[in-house]
């Protein structure tokens, strides 16, 4: 429960933030075909739902309702995250859309959009893990391995937050995707794989008692879309995240997809 109260906190932290717009009228952006990215492998963000082999998600219905709103088309791409940051600059895509945390470093190659969530990274392991409780002991824990992508924030808080700052430190063990940290975590190949509250509270729910949370949060993170340097779709998709914000839709997702939504049911 402690993950899922952070979650709620979180929330309502966000619901404070400034918005950068709250115009009543949004802009019409005529129909246009809009090019949008994301990875699938982020529940309960954006996933492959494994009944109906369909894409679903919180984002998923946030830019579908953003969509709606700014009057444009969406088409929906997949690629992975190691690409996608790169492929959205160089122009490939619109909007790129995975949790993508916004960070002084990306918004050299992207433009953000404002803030859409706000979370936390907390240590997900497996449910029968006792040998670690938090990050210290975990740091302590010679023989313990983690589970990262090069290049993420999770990456960096385990470097420099729970380990001893070397890059190449050989404890922590590369993969090209979340979904496949998360796999080597439950066949035992690494020993945790930092994440944030979305991703951790998706993957726990539906492990039936295989994956927990264990430890404080680690840290705060924002999410925002991501679009190439310059674009113009940049303020209509502020104002209306502001918009959805201010009419209580975000918070309708949030309950549908943080606290109702079971993965498997």
């Amino acid at each position: 429960m402690l993950f899922r109260r952070t979650v709620l906190a979180s929330f309502a932290a966000l619901s404070l933030l400034p918005f950068a717009a709250t115009a009543a009228e949004l802009p019409d952006l005529g129909g246009k075909s809009v090019v949008v990215v994301t990875e699938n492998a982020y529940p309960p963000l954006q996933f492959v739902d494994p009944k109906s082999g369909k894409a679903i998600g919180w984002e998923y219905d946030a830019m579908n309702e953003i969509a709606k709103r700014l009057n444009f088309k969406v088409e929906y791409q997949n690629t992975s995250w190691d690409a996608m940051i790169q492929a959205v600059s160089d122009g490939q895509y619109n909007i790129g859309m995975t949790g993508i945390t916004i960070k002084d470093d990306r918004k050299q190659k992207v433009d953000f959009s404002d803030p859409y969530l706000r979370s936390q990274q907390f240590m997900l392991v497996r449910g029968d893990e006792k040998r670690f409780t938090d990050a210290k002991s975990f740091g302590a824990f010679n023989d313990g391995l983690i589970g990262a992508q090069p290049g993420t924030s999770p990456f960096y808080t385990a470097v420099y937050e729970i380990l001893d700052g070397n890059e190449q430190n050989p404890r922590i063990k590369l993969f090209e995707t979340f979904g496949a940290t998360v796999q080597a975590l439950k066949t035992g190949d690494v020993d945790l794989v930092l994440t944030d509250s979305v991703a951790a509270k998706g993957y726990v729910d539906s492990s039936n008692g295989a994956l927990k949370v264990v430890g404080e949060p680690l840290g705060t993170e924002d999410f925002g879309f991501i679009f190439p340097k310059g674009s113009d779709l940049v303020a209509p998709v502020n104002a209306a995240i502001a918009a959805l914000k201010a009419d209580g839709t975000f918070d309708a997702l949030n309950k549908k997809w943080f606290l109702d939504y079971k993965m498997g049911e």
